[in-house]
């Protein structure tokens, strides 16, 4: 069992930047995937970008060359630094942790694009 917290969301306009945390804790100790996802209203859940326990990392179209995946304090936390935010980022993004057996999910942060 895995549990997730996230921080970071909030107001920023376009073009501006923001980093949003995830710390996870449980039994973590195997190879995994975690991930950032959003869903934007009317929308599926679309994956944002992951990586792995051994730092391979992926990411969606869309968000290639402007947002940033990052594993740190002994992996059990990751980062999203999104830069060159643009309105269409606006959605709730949620941290997600995965191994071969369990699927957790984080609260969800809200990220708004705005002027």
């Amino acid at each position: 069992q895995v549990q997730l917290v996230e921080s970071g969301g909030g107001l920023v306009q376009p073009g501006g930047s923001l980093r949003l945390s995830c710390v996870a804790s449980g039994s973590i100790f195997s190879s995994n995937v975690m991930g950032w996802y959003r869903q934007a209203p009317g929308k599926a859940r679309e994956l944002v970008a992951s990586i792995t326990s051994g730092g391979s990392t992926n990411y969606a179209d869309s968000v290639k060359g402007r947002f940033t995946i990052s594993r740190a304090n002994a992996k059990n936390m990751v980062y999203l630094q999104m830069n060159s935010l643009k309105p269409e980022d606006t959605a709730v993004y949620y941290c997600n942790w995965k191994n071969a057996l369990y699927n957790s999910w984080g609260q969800g942060t809200q990220v708004t694009v705005s002027s």
